[in-house]
């Protein structure tokens, strides 16, 4: 078994743009500028906005946090989205989800210019990204697709079966393996909570992609020899050992999935990192493709 390092390989495309910043600044040109609107005090989403921005210091972006309580009215929110699409300094720019009850999720994501949507969520970008085209691809998938290419697994022929089918994960994800492309040609199997017998599905899997939210759900019964297994969920479980009093876990058994697995992701330290960096590349594509004349 060999574990998909995401915090290493995250680092290493991290230098790799930051070498790119610094050809970019010899050259006079424009530093790609991400911004990132923080809505409320979620830990979860203080932690990946955190992230982001330590990312962005790192390799030289400019970075700009826009945080705002969670009373804020959804006009308001959608007064910040308009100005950010109109500030021809920023490249791209996210709203971390999740939002506050009282806010439309749908109605902020379609507020966002296509253009800088570097979450890739907009639909313009996800229909591009179905069709084919070139598209801001949604962060997470990007980044599993990268891992995927860099660890040089193939995919081509391969069965994969992914379980969740949230637009942001499991969606997307389907639809990126079964292009033709170079990490892609999959036989795709989406799986859901209303799959019956999924078990009979992943036995079946060269690659296994867990999306679905669930502490362990996928156990090593599930999981056939040789397969690679992509855990992306993050799951707080309580556990009185631990000074914080929990511990992150995936939706995978990652013990008892390691035994049969070739490849497999840990959680924390795989497909996160690898979502923050896919962030990056895309505000990196953001800033090459916008024009500043």
């Amino acid at each position: 078994m060999q574990l998909l390092d995401g915090k290493a390989l995250s680092n290493t495309i991290k230098d790799e743009l930051a070498e790119e910043v610094g050809r970019i600044r010899q050259s006079d040109l424009k530093i790609p500028h991400l911004a990132a609107v923080l809505i409320g005090d979620n830990p979860a989403s203080e932690s990946y906005v955190r992230s982001k921005v330590r990312s962005c210091e790192k390799i030289g972006f400019q970075s700009t946090l826009i945080r705002r309580k969670a009373d804020i009215t959804e006009d308001e929110l959608l007064e910040i989205i308009d100005d950010l699409n109109k500030d021809r300094d920023i490249d791209g720019f996210i709203v971390q989800l999740p939002l506050p009850k009282h806010i439309d999720e749908d109605k902020v994501t379609l507020a966002i210019d296509p253009k800088k949507d570097v979450d890739g969520f907009h639909p313009v970008n996800f229909g591009k990204m179905a069709q084919g085209l070139p598209a801001y691809l949604p962060a997470t998938p990007f980044g599993i697709v990268t891992m995927l290419d860099r660890y040089g697994i193939e995919t081509s022929g391969k069965e994969c079966v992914v379980v969740g089918r949230s637009n942001i994960v499991g969606t997307p994800m389907s639809i990126l393996l079964s292009r033709k492309a170079k990490v892609g040609n999959c036989t795709v199997t989406l799986t859901h909570s209303r799959t019956r017998d999924l078990a009979a599905h992943t036995l079946n899997a060269d690659i296994i992609i867990a999306a679905i939210g669930i502490p362990n759900f996928i156990t090593g019964d599930m999981v056939k020899e040789g397969a690679v297994v992509i855990d992306v969920g993050i799951n707080r479980v309580e556990d009185a050992s631990k000074k914080r009093g929990y511990r992150l876990v995936g939706d995978v058994d990652f013990d008892a999935a390691s035994e049969k697995a070739s490849y497999i992701t840990p959680v924390p330290g795989g497909v996160g990192p690898m979502t923050v960096v896919s962030l990056l590349m895309n505000t990196l594509k953001a800033c090459r493709e916008r024009d500043y004349q």
